[in-house]
């Protein structure tokens, strides 16, 4: 990296993605609250529209952009959709840019590969006439072969694609695989490249950093991880990882507590006292022996996070 830190752009989910945690909805004015104090974190972008509900999300969306000038917009369109083409338009209306997702593996629509291959330049083209900034998103890229992930990610390209994002569905990546795919396919494109990763096996962060390392540059996060089954990586751990690692995000990690605390608060789910990062006990300390030289037991220094380190009294 030499001198000069790499910036490593965050997109948090938590409004699209976090929607999909069983039992969780927000209100508009929730998802106000929560937009305001990611904007206030630094957060350069936010996903807000999800591709089961385009035309519900983009009303949402407008409000954003009115009232939060600085935060970069987007969403998700499923290139299969019946509904593709107003979409698009909409989507162009009204997002600063959005990704057609096209789902790599033949048991999702459209079912054999040269379908996806042909429906995904047809869409692309489509939606590259009315807005510049059009990526594509591949759920499955870590079940799939490596070979058509990037014969369809060089048609991607080629098509005007500028960015791709590479989708962890099902959480059943390892930081060694995940380096292995990103740096194949840094080494073959030079447009963005983002990871998506999946909580279920607990890996998320450990594979999102895995993906920066490999050269990605740009990581999927949301609040407290919400998100399908067990979740996605939480902005809070990969914000701070990232900065310790010595890479650039923009992210206040200061104010990461007090907006953990409000998504664990709007969200309806609590947040473990032994969260990394965030959590009650992270610099709480049985052993008096700790505070006496806490960096030999302590990863960060919890002021980072407007935390204060204390000695528990019970």
């Amino acid at each position: 990296m030499g001198d000069q830190a790499r910036k490593i752009a965050l997109r948090d989910s938590t409004l699209r993605e976090g929607l999909d945690t069983p039992r969780v909805s927000f209100s508009p004015q929730q998802k106000l609250r929560i937009a305001k104090l990611l904007d206030e974190a630094g957060v350069p972008e936010i996903e807000i529209v999800a591709p089961s509900r385009v035309l519900q999300d983009l009303e949402f969306a407008r409000t954003v952009r009115e009232q939060l000038p600085r935060l970069i917009t987007s969403g998700l369109i499923y290139s299969y959709s019946p509904r593709a083409g107003e979409e698009i338009k909409r989507a162009s209306e009204s997002l600063h840019r959005f990704d057609i997702l096209m789902p790599v593996l033949e048991r999702r629509e459209p079912f054999s590969r040269e379908a996806k291959l042909t429906l995904l330049a047809k869409v692309l083209g489509h939606s590259l006439a009315g807005h510049s900034e059009v990526g594509v998103g591949f759920p499955h890229s870590t079940q799939t072969d490596v070979q058509f992930l990037l014969e369809i990610s060089h048609r991607a390209v080629k098509e005007g694609a500028r960015r791709l994002t590479i989708y962890d569905t099902n959480g059943s990546a390892n930081p060694f695989s995940v380096h292995a795919l990103i740096a194949r396919l840094r080494s073959e494109f030079e447009v963005a490249i983002f990871f998506h990763g999946h909580n279920d096996l607990g890996l998320a962060t450990a594979n999102a950093l895995a993906a920066v390392r490999a050269g990605a540059d740009g990581l999927d996060v949301t609040v407290n991880g919400l998100g399908d089954r067990a979740g996605n990586a939480p902005l809070e751990q990969v914000a701070l990882a990232l900065q310790l690692g010595r890479f650039e995000t923009g992210v206040a990690l200061r104010n990461l507590k007090t907006m953990s605390e409000t998504v664990a608060k709007e969200s309806g789910v609590q947040l473990s006292k032994l969260a990394p990062v965030v959590g009650e006990f992270v610099a709480l300390h049985k052993s008096p022996s700790h505070l006496m030289d806490p960096d030999l037991f302590e990863a960060f220094d919890p002021k980072l996070v407007g935390i204060e380190r204390k000695l528990d009294q019970q």
